[in-house]
């Protein structure tokens, strides 16, 4: 279970280019069902550039892993839209956690594969930047596979660095919140 409260101070409503109107919030452990939907919805390649390996399901413990945060040390915010039945729909998920310090913090997004391109990865990382930033967070890290050419693009448009991790055979990307 969180050790921290819900934050519900975070929640905010954006509106993507398109017009569609979502809302980035933090995870909750009720949002599981919605996370299962949402990698169910993902195609084997994204989900392969996310985990870092061809990830068919994801298990019980995992995903609770994923939806109980400690709200203090890490964050997870998630894209959703009201659906007609009173429920949402998870569209993306970007997850952050902080080192010791609290002067890093690694990030991993998400984003379900037949909504990309709408904006939504912009958002969900400008959310995360700015909370970061927020936090006294002094750099935003990540690690992208070399042949994730889109990420790449992404990262870079979004103001991180690349540099080729040659033993790991993939990208370090970092961002410089002091900037």
């Amino acid at each position: 279970m969180p050790k921290h409260p819900y934050p519900k101070e975070l929640e905010e409503l954006c509106t993507l280019p398109d017009g569609r109107v979502v809302c980035l919030r933090p995870i909750r452990p009720d949002d599981e069902p919605e996370h299962y939907d949402l990698l169910a919805k993902t195609s084997a390649t994204d989900r392969r550039f996310r985990f870092f390996a061809s990830v068919n399901t994801i298990s019980k413990q995992a995903m609770d892993r994923f939806t109980h945060i400690d709200y203090d040390r890490e964050m997870a915010f998630i894209a959703c839209t009201e659906t007609g039945r009173g429920r949402h729909e998870t569209l993306g998920v970007i997850r952050t956690i902080a080192d010791d310090s609290g002067h890093e913090a690694e990030f991993a997004i998400i984003i379900r594969s037949d909504i990309k391109n709408q904006g939504l990865g912009h958002a969900l990382m400008g959310k995360a930047i700015r909370y970061c930033g927020e936090r006294g967070i002094l750099r935003l890290m990540g690690q992208v596979m070399a042949d994730n050419k889109r990420m790449l693009d992404f990262a870079r448009k979004e103001g991180f660095q690349a540099t080729m991790n040659l033993e790991e055979k993939v990208y370090d990307i970092t961002l410089d919140l002091r900037l």
